[in-house]
């Protein structure tokens, strides 16, 4: 019987490389060799490229810190034939002797490498400190550049993995070099009075740009593509889908695939492809961590901290990943992010279905507001459910990412991954769910759901007509996109109040069902049970408000 291939488990702080290198090694394009804090939340396996050993990929741990993903990280090295410890080489000295500090109880009889990056920022003296590390220790030891990888580092690396050797229980003591620690690059948004509000201007122009980009791009293809390609198939199908009132119903009914199904893609994709490009090239840069830091401060008052910033800001991405990024945040801050992301994090589905909305309605103007009032009602609500955050509490952040021009291929792997999840995952559920409101639309049942909600929809001031809509948002954020029945008939009937009424109570009233289960799954269904309960009602109280304010606003 052959022998199972050995484990090789990377290890180390945040941000020192470790995803870079297991991408290098194993060949998998994984794509974090992004520069930002945290971006490995789930623990990852693949064989070296020759076979011969299975390499993990685990998480950045933290000194002193009670979040999962730092558990997982010290579980993987419990499990491991061989440990490869990654420290940065601008930072060596401080991060070994944390590493080691942090390992003590896991690394006893275990063969260990230690693995040097950041080469190409490091001092010059660095070479003189890998002899030291080497003697000291009696371990291999590797200096690389782990974004750029060359040839001979990488032979290198696998060498030093092959000659391993337990770690001595007491390391030599001798005189280590004295190396100069490089630090980052000092930037506006460590600025104290200043570097905030930066922060949030990026973070706005983050998402603002793409979307106004793509809201241009939809505006401008889609009377093309309607009258060179949608309005002729239609009036080809017709005679056909007229014949069979069914077949009507599922092509070219308010709930059509190809009346409704194109109308959502148009407006989803372009949204779903700017923004993947905007987050991506941010990631690479570097920018992201730093705006962590710099709003830090402000975070605590609504119960979070800094770290909790970059699954709240990846939720407009998708809440899911979001969810599962949460694993980084501190146990004392986790549900706290969670319920932000639930009710303020618009994924790039729920932004592309309201901009659809929005412009159906000819009010493409209130997807600025309706954005503000997402996130304002959203720190409200946590605040509300969750207390404020001591400055004593959640490890603070200290150290900053360097700033670099981003690897354009991780940029590409960042972009295709969302590119597929929107073409393999979200439209089949979208174009299901077209199917199904056709078919409920067919049977009347539609009718009969909107029939029974109408008087909770009068006190906010909304026709019956809108049900369909809700109903579906709460199955996905993206379910919205049903109310461009009849090319947007539905939507120019209604004032602009009214849109941004029920565009807001549809989008927060629940977390989506996905999100919901990833919730159960992460953190037990009594919680997100909890948790769906506080956020209705957080939604029907300040959708209320809201319903006033425009009543009030209209006089």
């Amino acid at each position: 019987m052959t022998a199972a291939p050995a484990t090789i488990v990377l290890i180390g702080l945040e941000s020192v490389g470790k995803s870079a290198l297991f991408r290098a090694l194993t060949g998998q394009a994984v794509g974090d060799e992004t520069n930002f804090r945290g971006s490995t939340v789930l623990v990852r396996m693949a064989a070296l490229q020759d076979r011969s050993h299975y390499l993990v990929d685990t998480p950045g741990i933290r000194v002193q810190d009670d979040s999962e993903t730092t558990r997982l990280a010290l579980e993987q090295v419990d499990t491991a034939d061989t440990v490869v410890l990654v420290v940065r080489g601008t930072h060596a000295h401080q991060e070994i002797d944390m590493l080691l500090h942090a390992l003590q109880t896991h690394l006893p009889g275990r063969k260990a490498v230690l693995c040097i990056t950041f080469e190409d920022k490091a001092a010059p003296e660095i070479q003189h400190l890998v002899a030291a590390y080497t003697q000291r220790l009696g371990i291999p030891v590797t200096l690389v550049n782990a974004r750029d990888l060359r040839t001979n580092q990488r032979q290198a690396l696998l060498q030093s993995i092959q000659r391993a050797t337990p770690l001595p229980s007491n390391p030599s003591i001798i005189l280590l070099p004295d190396i100069p620690v490089i630090q980052p690059q000092q930037t506006i948004f460590e600025r104290r009075w200043l570097g905030p509000w930066v922060s949030i201007l990026v973070i706005l122009l983050l998402f603002v740009v793409p979307v106004y980009l793509a809201y241009l791009f939809a505006d401008w293809l889609q009377p093309l593509v309607d009258d060179a390609l949608i309005t002729p198939l239609v009036q080809w199908l017709d005679p056909v889908a007229q014949a069979v009132p069914l077949l009507h119903f599922l092509l070219v009914g308010d709930y059509g695939l190809l009346t409704l199904g194109w109308y959502s893609f148009l407006w989803a994709f372009p949204v779903v492809l700017l923004l993947g490009i905007s987050v991506a090239v941010t990631e690479e840069i570097g920018i992201k961590d730093r705006i962590t830091a710099a709003l830090d401060p402000w975070l605590r008052r609504i119960g979070l901290s800094g770290r909790d910033l970059v699954p709240v800001l990846s939720g407009f991405g998708c809440n899911v990943v979001a969810v599962f990024q949460t694993r980084s945040c501190s146990v004392c801050t986790r549900k706290a992010c969670i319920s932000m992301i639930a009710f303020g994090s618009a994924c790039s589905y729920q932004i592309g279905a309201s901009l659809s909305l929005f412009n159906a309605g000819h009010v493409p103007w209130l997807f600025a507001p309706y954005l503000f009032l997402l996130f304002l009602v959203g720190a409200i609500h946590t605040r509300i459910w969750h207390t404020g955050l001591a400055s004593s509490a959640a490890m603070p952040l200290h150290e900053r990412a360097f700033l670099q021009s981003p690897t354009w291929r991780g940029v590409w792997w960042r972009v295709k991954a969302v590119l597929k999840q929107f073409l393999l995952q979200a439209m089949p559920i979208f174009l299901t769910i077209c199917l199904v409101g056709s078919l409920l639309a067919y049977g009347g049942l539609l009718d009969r759901l909107a029939d029974g909600i109408a008087p909770l929809l009068a006190l906010f001031g909304l026709p019956a007509t809108v049900a369909p809509g809700i109903i579906f948002s709460i199955v996905r954020k993206d379910g919205l996109l049903i109310l461009n029945q009849s090319e947007g008939a539905l939507l120019t009937a209604l004032t602009a109040g009214q849109i941004l009424i029920l565009v807001y109570l549809a989008s927060t009233l629940t977390a989506c069902m996905v999100t919901l289960w990833t919730i159960r799954k992460e953190l037990g269904a009594r919680y997100a049970l909890l948790l769906a309960g506080q956020q209705m009602l957080t939604a029907l109280v300040s959708t209320l408000l809201l319903a006033v304010a425009v009543f009030i606003w209209r006089l």
